[in-house]
């Protein structure tokens, strides 16, 4: 593959962030596509961010400065917002529109922004931005923690990714235990459908 393709994920921690990366950069290694990646942990164990890049192509450095991703995946709304300046006009921001609220403001010292205020400011900078619920797909797929699998489906379902979604579901048998398959391939397939319909 001649071109890169640049994926910038961001979530809190919790979400599976550093997953739904790792499912990218193998299923790309397991076609025989060049990878790097990186990871930023900020205090993900108390829900801090969470930062991944993926490249699939010829580039030595998985770090994206400003302006450089091709595709992000945002877990949160308020974190699609803090990552919004990695994207360029041509980018696809797909963002679960489900808040996980900063301590600051559980703790009211600040206010959480309106949804339909985060995502019209993201329309505004990137016009393909897809925002929906996608916790709620993650249940109707049987588990609230195969969100990141259902966000990694809907990219690929949307075409954004050279990968064949048979080997997405190779790469989830390597990576999960054989009790999580089941429930994280109809994860990735129900978020599949659901990106195909974002594109018709």
């Amino acid at each position: 593959m001649d071109d890169m393709v640049r994926v910038f994920c961001v979530g809190v921690g919790g979400q599976g962030v550093l997953l739904a990366s790792r499912l990218i950069g193998e299923t790309a290694l397991l076609e025989g596509l060049r990878v790097s990646m990186s990871e930023v942990h900020g205090m993900a164990q108390r829900g801090g961010v969470v930062e991944t890049s993926v490249v699939l192509g010829k580039r030595y450095s998985p770090v994206l400065s400003d302006g450089e991703a091709d595709i992000m995946l945002a877990f949160e709304p308020l974190e699609a917002l803090r990552g919004i300046s990695r994207c360029h006009s041509e980018s696809v921001i797909v963002v679960n529109s489900v808040p996980i609220p900063p301590f600051t403001v559980t703790q009211g010292g600040q206010v959480y922004p309106e949804i339909e205020e985060i995502e019209k400011h993201l329309k505004d900078l990137v016009s393909k931005t897809f925002m929906l619920d996608a916790l709620r797909l993650a249940r109707d797929a049987g588990s609230e923690r195969s969100l990141n699998v259902v966000m990694v489906g809907i990219v690929a379902g949307m075409g954004c990714l050279p990968l064949k979604k048979d080997s997405f579901f190779q790469t989830i048998k390597k990576l999960l235990p054989p009790n999580l398959v089941e429930v994280n391939i109809k994860s990735f397939d129900l978020g599949y459908v659901v990106g195909r319909e974002l594109t018709r």
